[in-house]
C-alpha cells in the first residue's frame, strides 16, 4: 500500500516508476494466470457490508444461483456480503465461483464460497479483471467501490472499449437518485441521447436472466471455453 502511495504523490525518480511499473505488470500476469481458466463469467457487484439475514443478501444469492444455472461462472470482487452471497448462490447450485480478492490497510479475506481467487493489491488492475473475463455485469445495491466498477464498465462500453455486453442495474429504488441523475446527464447533453439504454434496471431476477440469454449467449453465440490443461509452474488455475 506504501508504495502505492508513493507513486501517487507526483513525480519519482526513474528507478521507482520503473519499478512501480514492473510490480504492475506483474500483478496483470498474475490475474490473467489464475483467471485464465475460468470459463465465461457474469460479474456481480456489490456491497461487503450486507450480512446474512439483510434482504439484500438474500437477492444476490439468489442471483448467483440462477445465473450458474446458465452455465456462467460468478465473478465477484471475492469478499464478504452481497460478494459472498453471489459466490455462495453459485456453490448452492453446483456452480462455478471466483473471485479477484483486494489487499486493504483492513485486509479483505476471501469469502468461503470461492472455487478459486487472485488476490491484487492495485485496484485499476482488480477492475480490468472483474471486467476483462465477463460477458454480462450485475450492478446490486453498494457504495463507493460498486459505483467505480460499474462506471468502469459502462464507460468502457460507451466508448466502445469492450463490446455492448448487458449492464443491469438490480434496486430500483436502492438507485433511484443514481437514475435521476442520469436523465440529468442526459437533459444536460453530457452522455448523448441513447446512453441510458447500456445498461438496464430490474428488481426481477427473472427478467435480468432473460436480458442475459438474449444479450449474452444469444447474441454473442457463447459456447463452453475449450478446455486447456493449466500449467503448474505458472501457478495457473490455483488459489
Amino acid at each position: 500500500m506504501k508504495s502505492e502511495i508513493q507513486f501517487l504523490d507526483g513525480p519519482q525518480s526513474r528507478w521507482d516508476e520503473l519499478l512501480f511499473t514492473m510490480k504492475t505488470m506483474l500483478e496483470f500476469i498474475k490475474g490473467f494466470r489464475h483467471l485464465h481458466f475460468v470459463g465465461p463469467c457474469v460479474t456481480v457487484f456489490g456491497s461487503a457490508r450486507f450480512a446474512e439475514g439483510d434482504k439484500n443478501y438474500d437477492v444476490a444469492r439468489q442471483v448467483g444461483s440462477e445465473i450458474a444455472k446458465l452455465g456462467f461462472t460468478i465473478l465477484t470482487g471475492g469478499g464478504p456480503g452481497l460478494m459472498e452471497a453471489a459466490n455462495r448462490g453459485a456453490k448452492d447450485v453446483g456452480g462455478k465461483s471466483v473471485g479477484c480478492n483486494i489487499v486493504l490497510s483492513k485486509e479483505q479475506k476471501p469469502n468461503p464460497y470461492l472455487d478459486h481467487w487472485v488476490t491484487i493489491r492495485y485496484f485499476f488492475v482488480r477492475k480490468t479483471l472483474l471486467i476483462k473475463y465477463s460477458y454480462a455485469f450485475i450492478v446490486l445495491p453498494g457504495g463507493f467501490g460498486t459505483m467505480d466498477e460499474y462506471f468502469e464498465a459502462i464507460t468502457l462500453i460507451q466508448t466502445h472499449k469492450i463490446s455492448a455486453f448487458p449492464v443491469i442495474i438490480s434496486g430500483r429504488e436502492f438507485y433511484k437518485d443514481l437514475i435521476a441523475q442520469i436523465n440529468t446527464m442526459k437533459q444536460s447533453n453530457t452522455i448523448s441521447e441513447d446512453d441510458d439504454k447500456l445498461f438496464q434496471v430490474t428488481d426481477s431476477i427473472e427478467e435480468a436472466i432473460n436480458i442475459i440469454k438474449e444479450q449474452s449467449i444469444l447474441k454473442y453465440k457463447l459456447k463452453p471455453h475449450k478446455k486447456i490443461k493449466p500449467w503448474s509452474w505458472l501457478q495457473e488455475g490455483t488459489k
